[in-house]
């Protein structure tokens, strides 16, 4: 989300200044830091007070450098009718991102974790994007389903998936991440199924 600074003057400008800050917050959070605004100007060779003029603290700058952030949606273009499908396209892109940025991530998770709010930064992995995208691939089923059925179906496919999944699978449960990823498509199809298999024994 960018600021009123952003929206007036020098238009293009600013956003090439918008974009080297996030650049430099995304390389250090893939080293493992959770970027200040001052260190991240430093690293970008901006002026601190022009920083802050794009990221007032660090919550809005780590949202911004989050690699999810700008996703709306995980649907291709004329996507599938029927929710299995709908549902696998989306678990594939959302894991394809989540390997593709996996030190990212796993960054990301660490500092949600944190026992001191203050170091959390608001973490976006907090916001549920994907719990967004996992809504919007089974919006064929709310004719079938309840509200509270689907949300709990979506609840139940998110807790499978993502970078909290994979660093267990491949951590403790000893999968290679193409193994992890398989796990959770196959995962999010079972649940789905036993989901409606649910709804049609009783209907």
């Amino acid at each position: 989300m960018s600021t009123p600074y952003e929206a007036s003057g020098r238009v293009e400008q600013k956003s090439r200044t918008r974009t080297a800050l996030v650049t430099a917050a995304r390389e250090m959070v893939s080293r493992g830091l959770a970027p200040s605004v001052p260190e991240t100007a430093d690293a970008a060779g901006i002026s601190r007070t022009t920083a802050y003029r794009y990221f007032p603290n660090q919550r809005t700058l780590l949202a911004a450098a989050h690699p999810e952030t700008g996703a709306e949606s995980m649907l291709g273009d004329n996507p599938s009718t029927d929710p299995a499908k709908r549902l696998d396209e989306v678990i594939a892109r959302f894991t394809a991102v989540i390997l593709e940025t996996e030190a990212q991530q796993r960054t990301m998770l660490r500092l949600s974790l944190e026992d001191d709010p203050e170091a959390r930064g608001g973490q976006p992995l907090r916001q549920g994007r994907a719990i967004g995208w996992i809504t919007e691939a089974l919006d064929p089923l709310r004719d079938q389903l309840s509200d509270d059925e689907l949300h709990r179906l979506v609840l139940a496919i998110r807790s499978a998936t993502g970078i909290e999944a994979l660093v267990w699978l491949t951590d403790i449960g000893g999968l290679s991440r193409e193994a992890a990823v398989e796990l959770m498509r196959w995962s999010a199809q079972s649940m789905l199924q036993a989901a409606l298999g649910a709804t049609s024994r009783t209907g």
